[in-house]
């Protein structure tokens, strides 16, 4: 490789690091480093945003709708903006071959590599979801882009934190119990399920993404940045208006979804079943699962559908699987959906089995 090369390369890479690190410092780790503090001072983080202080979320509305919008956008474009900068930022900048060089390997290794890596991210199921479509479209396995997408939620170490001081530390443990399994368990199976013929496909488009990164090794930084701004726009314009109109309508249905809180929502499977699959298609914010459940733990509802919640509402969400959907076989984004509302009901069986 040339100087020239090489000094374009080491720019990309520096570029894509800063944007990482600066970014993540500004919209995740910083905030939630302060908001620690508070957890510990007041057993809090907030008021829910699924339904305040009332008893049960508004009825179906356009208000309804605009109103959990934008509460929720307000509390992750940020996010949104950073998730989208570094998924195609892995695309645009990295070299061609490198994630798949990396992460591609149908084995447990990768899917271990992945969800590791996914611990500092901190991100939301739909921030997140942009950088898994670039790890997909840079030929990272199909199993450690889950686990990266899982990781990022559900062993989200500020979240373990504050779920630990507001909810009790028993129920960190429970999701840790059960969220490492999820995340590297589910990985390993996706895994599993890749075919014969996907695996031949996926060896062939690694080979080539090696002869382009031959051949585009030693391109400008400056094409790479103008690369990343296609990329960056594209992503946008492909994945947000579908996901805006997916938070519109949860927004306006959460009323269907949710009932009124109260004793009369017990450690009944049934309701456990329900409150899971629920929770696995609503979408929220980076740890809003703590002051969602909170809330309605203090209006009487049973731990078993609250053991549930902890489980299915931050790994995936409707719009988070509506962003991916290009990037996985439907078998797979199924099987994941059913698997995590699985994950809850045993979750909300353990709770109450522990007397939580």
């Amino acid at each position: 490789m040339h100087a020239s090369q090489q000094t374009s390369l080491v720019l990309r890479w520096m570029t894509f690091l800063s944007v990482v690190v600066v970014g993540l410092f500004y919209v995740k780790w910083f905030p939630y480093y302060n908001r620690a503090f508070v957890a510990a001072a007041d057993h809090s983080i907030g008021s829910s945003i699924l339904m305040g202080k009332a008893a049960a979320p508004p009825a179906p509305s356009w208000d309804a709708a605009f109103g959990y919008a934008w509460a929720y956008g307000n509390a992750i474009w940020k996010a949104m903006v950073l998730g989208l900068l570094l998924g195609s930022g892995i695309q645009a900048l990295f070299p061609a071959d490198w994630v798949a060089r990396m992460l591609g390997k149908a084995g447990f290794g990768s899917v271990v590599t992945a969800g590791v890596l996914s611990i500092p991210g901190m991100m939301c199921t739909c921030c997140a979801a942009p950088v898994v479509v670039g790890l997909r479209e840079r030929q990272a396995s199909p199993g450690a882009a889950i686990a990266f997408w899982l990781g990022n939620t559900v062993l989200n170490p500020a979240t373990l934190v504050f779920t630990g001081f507001v909810l009790g530390w028993n129920w960190t443990a429970l999701r840790l119990a059960l969220g490492i399994p999820m995340v590297f368990g589910l990985g390993y199976l996706v895994n599993l399920m890749v075919t014969p013929a996907e695996a031949r496909a996926a060896e062939a488009k690694i080979a080539e993404l090696g002869a382009e990164s031959q051949v585009s090794g030693g391109a400008g930084a400056s094409n790479a940045f103008v690369r990343w701004i296609e990329i960056f726009t594209r992503m946008s314009v492909r994945l947000i208006p579908e996901y805006i109109v997916i938070v519109l309508l949860l927004g306006a249905a959460r009323a269907w979804m949710f009932p009124e809180m109260g004793p009369e929502i017990g450690n009944q499977i049934g309701w456990i079943v329900a409150l899971a699959v629920a929770g696995m298609l609503f979408v929220i914010p980076t740890a809003g699962e703590v002051p969602i459940i909170q809330a309605m733990l203090s209006l009487g509802m049973g731990v078993g559908p609250a053991g549930a919640l902890l489980m299915t509402l931050p790994p995936v969400s409707a719009p988070s699987l509506a962003m991916v959907a290009r990037s996985f076989r439907p078998h797979v984004l199924i099987f994941v959906a059913a698997a995590i509302v699985a994950f809850g009901v045993v979750a909300g069986l353990l709770a109450v089995a522990l007397n939580f």
